[in-house]
């Protein structure tokens, strides 16, 4: 009888745009720090910085559009085939832009998580960097953070928080400073906390 062969559990990343916190992931499972596969990127944007990203490192990518006119309701269901398709085990919203309807959530329950840069409850939406320094400089402000949660429905950066990691707010803080900051504990923190939601779910055993 032939041994069966243990799959690493699979990640599926959805970026509209740079892609480094895709890069950051993509290295982690590279190097054996992250015990899991990045089996594809998936984008919103044909021009999507992140696509390059992933077709340097060998990985799958995939543009899903929505079309012209089409329902966002109905968009989401095509995104949710395609993702399903691929068969995760979790599902990274790591700059994804827009917010996912329950045609797509309630095909993947428990396993989307969301990178936002802010801490819970301050500065959701789009911005919150720039709007953290705004907060700094005309309401003393001195910290800023990053958060890792659920996203269990269609509300807005507002779901269970499986981690967070404050980010120091200096006096002489430009947007360019900060941000640089702010992106090297995205990296970090999203690392750190997909290792521990994949080690917690079951491997699939597969045929060889």
């Amino acid at each position: 009888m032939s041994q069966a062969a243990v799959e690493r559990p699979r990640v599926v990343v959805l970026a509209s745009g740079s892609g480094s916190n895709f890069q950051a992931l993509v290295d982690a499972s590279a190097s054996g720090v992250l015990a899991a596969d990045i089996v594809c990127l998936i984008t919103d944007r044909p021009d999507a910085f992140a696509i390059r990203r992933a077709l340097h490192a060998g990985v799958d990518v995939r543009t899903v559009s929505r079309a012209t006119g089409e329902d966002r309701r109905d968009y989401d269901a095509r995104l949710a085939d395609a993702v399903g398709a691929l068969r995760p085990d979790l599902v990274v919203l790591a700059g994804w832009m827009r917010l996912l309807s329950m045609n797509f959530l309630g095909r993947f329950p428990e396993r989307v998580v969301n990178l936002h840069p802010a801490l819970p409850g301050e500065f959701p939406g789009t911005n919150a960097i720039e709007r953290a320094l705004q907060a700094a400089q005309s309401e003393g402000l001195r910290r800023t953070g990053v958060m890792i949660h659920f996203v269990p429905d269609e509300g807005m950066d507002d779901g269970p928080v499986v981690a967070s990691v404050q980010v120091a707010i200096e006096a002489d803080d430009t947007i360019e400073k900060l941000a640089g900051r702010v992106h090297a504990a995205e990296h970090a923190l999203l690392v750190e906390t997909v290792n521990q939601l994949v080690r917690g779910r079951p491997r699939r055993s597969l045929s060889p």
